[in-house]
């Protein structure tokens, strides 16, 4: 498949798991009476990952995360030459994801995103108050157990036609542990999109969720073909 193709399956399948996970945290997790709360929010972001990758994932692979992407290099899964351009097409589908969702989320009274705009934090700017060394870890952690399970579920050796399945519920199972922590990051370009419209703060502390996610996806990658991991593709 041509690049120019898969970059733009990597924008649209990014720009959806931002625009359903931050969508649903923005505009339904507290609605009067209706609000989804987290559980809905968890939901939201495992079923932009299930559908996009049943949608576009035979097309680019379904990354839409540059920490995915990143682990499967490591993972022995992805040629280094194209990670960039991979990472530009993420970050873009998120950044337009955001915008879409502010101008939507201020058409309604009262809108500020002083609010947070389902920006990633920690410490005061965490939903939980979570140190910066808490949500280190929890980032490093989640992201790593995120690849594991994808590279398991995409292995050649494993049941066919079920991987978007276990990568969508473990997105949501990462997300029910972590949204008090961190507001869920395990993706530099999710956490980039809200980011840039939050300015200040939410600037200051995206590094963290670059590097944390960046790092812990390596770690999969690598600890994925440590442990006999196939490196093929289905």
């Amino acid at each position: 498949m041509p690049l120019s193709n898969r970059f733009v399956a990597e924008f649209l399948g990014t720009f959806w798991l931002v625009f359903g996970g931050c969508g649903s945290a923005v505009l339904a997790a507290a609605f009067p009476e209706l609000g989804i709360g987290f559980v809905g929010v968890s939901l939201a972001f495992g079923l932009t990952v299930l559908t996009m990758a049943y949608a576009v994932g035979h097309i680019s692979g379904g990354h839409f995360n540059p920490a995915v992407t990143l682990g499967l290099w490591t993972g022995g899964r992805f040629p280094a030459s194209e990670i960039i351009p991979y990472w530009i097409a993420q970050v873009l589908g998120a950044v337009a994801a955001g915008a879409v969702l502010y101008v939507i989320a201020s058409g309604a009274p009262g809108f500020d995103v002083a609010g947070g705009f389902a920006s990633n934090g920690f410490a005061e700017h965490s939903p939980g108050k979570y140190s910066l060394h808490a949500a280190l870890l929890a980032e490093v952690v989640l992201t790593m157990f995120f690849l594991l399970i994808i590279l398991g579920s995409t292995d050649g050796r494993a049941p066919a036609g079920f991987a978007p399945i276990a990568i969508g519920l473990a997105l949501t199972l990462i997300h029910l542990i972590s949204i008090p922590v961190t507001n869920t990051s395990v993706n530099p370009a999710r956490s980039t999109g809200p980011a840039l419209f939050v300015g200040g703060w939410a600037l200051a502390q995206l590094w963290l969720f670059w590097v944390a996610p960046l790092i812990g996806g390596a770690v999969g990658g690598f600890l994925y073909r440590w442990l006999g991991g196939s490196g093929a593709n289905k």
